[in-house]
C-alpha cells in the first residue's frame, strides 16, 4: 500500500491505517485470535498505522496490540488517544484534559503497549473545563521528553483546532467522515486542516459498516453492539439509509467493486484525507486494503455526490449524549 505524508510535521504512513477499536469494544463479541491474525495481516499488506485508545476496553485494545505486534513495532506507527478519564480499574469518568491526568494516562498507555514512545498521541475528546492551551502545553512536554512523536486531536471545532495548533503543531485531526457523514465539508473542519497543513483522519469511513451493505437490520448485530443505539441504525432510519447504499452498490458494480470499497475509495480521493477503517476480521481488512487501489474519475466522484450528497443520511451519527461531546 502506498504511503503518504500525514500532515506537514514529518509523519509518513499508509494512506489507510487500521482502526482497532472493534477488536475489543463496542462492536459485540471479541475474538482475540482472529484479531491477532488481522493485526499481523495488516502489517503484511503494508498498513503502517494502527489506531487505538485507552478507553477501548478500557485498556484491552492497547494490551492486545502490545502483545500481538509489539515485536514488529518498527513496521508501523502507533496512534492512541487520551482525554477521556479512565481509572486504573477501568471505570470511565468523563473528559479530563488536565496535565496531571494526561501524564498518568501516557505512562499507563506506554506500559500497556510495551513501548517507549507513542508515534501519534491524540486528545480523544476535548475537555470543556480545561483550556486547550493547557492540555496541549502538557502534551508538548511529552514530545520534548521523547515519549511522543506527534500530536493530534479528535472531534474538535475549527477554533479549538487553531488554538491547539498554535500551542503545539498538530499532525492530525481525527473526525468521522464518510458518504453518510460529510459535515466536515461544511462546518469548517476540513478547510481548517487543509489551511494549516494537518492531516484529516477519517474514522468510520464505512458508516460503521452500514455502507458495506452487508447488514440489513440491527437484528443481525450482537446484543451488546452499540450500533443498536445509533440513530442511523434505528428502525425508522435504516431503510432510508440502505436505499442510499443500494445506489452506491449500483455504481460500485460498474467498477467491479463492493459498495464499501467504493465508499472508502471516495474518502481516499478527498484532498488531505487519510482513513482508518476498522475491522476485526482478515476478510474485511483485505477488502478495505484493495479499495486503496481503486481510481475514481471526476465523473465517478460526481455520481457519488449525486447519490450521497451532504446531509443524505437519516438520523444523527451519535445518540444525544455522544453528540454533546463532539465538535467542542
Amino acid at each position: 500500500m502506498k504511503t503518504t505524508a500525514w500532515g506537514s510535521q514529518g509523519l509518513e504512513a499508509s494512506v489507510e491505517g487500521l482502526g482497532a477499536m472493534g477488536m475489543s469494544a463496542f462492536y459485540g463479541a471479541r475474538d482475540d485470535e482472529e484479531s491477532e491474525a488481522t493485526l499481523n495481516r495488516a502489517l503484511d499488506l503494508g498498513v503502517s498505522l494502527i489506531d487505538t485508545a485507552e478507553m477501548y476496553g478500557p485498556f484491552i485494545n492497547e494490551q492486545l496490540i502490545g502483545r500481538t505486534i509489539g515485536s514488529r513495532s518498527g513496521e508501523y506507527a502507533l496512534a492512541t488517544k487520551t482525554g477521556v478519564e479512565i481509572t486504573d480499574d477501568g471505570e470511565r469518568k468523563g473528559t479530563n484534559g488536565s496535565p496531571e491526568y494526561l501524564r498518568t494516562a501516557l505512562e499507563r498507555s506506554l506500559r500497556h503497549l510495551g513501548r517507549d514512545t507513542i508515534d501519534l498521541y491524540y486528545i480523544h475528546r476535548v475537555d470543556p473545563n480545561v483550556p486547550i492551551e493547557e492540555t496541549f502545553g502538557a502534551m508538548g512536554e511529552f514530545v520534548a521528553e521523547g515519549k511522543v512523536r506527534y500530536l493530534g486531536i479528535s472531534e474538535a471545532a475549527p477554533e479549538t483546532i487553531r488554538r491547539a495548533h498554535a500551542t503545539h503543531p498538530l499532525t492530525a485531526v481525527q473526525t468521522e467522515y464518510s458518504l453518510f457523514e460529510r459535515a466536515p465539508e461544511v462546518n469548517g473542519v476540513l478547510d481548517t486542516t487543509r489551511e494549516l497543513g494537518i492531516a484529516f483522519v477519517a474514522y468510520s469511513p464505512l458508516g460503521r459498516g452500514l455502507l458495506t451493505g452487508a447488514i440489513a437490520s440491527t437484528d443481525e448485530l450482537d446484543a451488546d453492539d452499540f450500533r443498536r443505539t445509533n440513530p442511523r441504525w434505528s428502525d425508522e432510519n435504516i431503510a432510508a439509509n440502505l436505499a442510499v447504499v443500494e445506489a452506491v452498490r449500483s455504481l460500485a458494480e460498474a467498477k467491479g467493486a463492493t459498495p464499501g470499497q467504493l465508499a472508502l475509495a471516495w474518502v481516499l480521493h478527498q484532498q488531505g484525507v487519510v482513513a482508518i477503517p476498522g475491522t476485526k476480521r482478515r476478510t474485511y481488512l483485505e477488502e478495505n486494503v484493495a479499495a486503496a487501489d481503486i481510481e475514481l474519475s471526476a465523473s465517478d466522484l460526481a455520481s457519488l455526490d449525486e447519490v450521497a450528497p451532504v446531509g443524505v443520511a437519516a438520523g444523527d451519527r451519535y445518540p444525544e449524549a455522544g453528540l454533546k461531546a463532539v465538535h467542542l
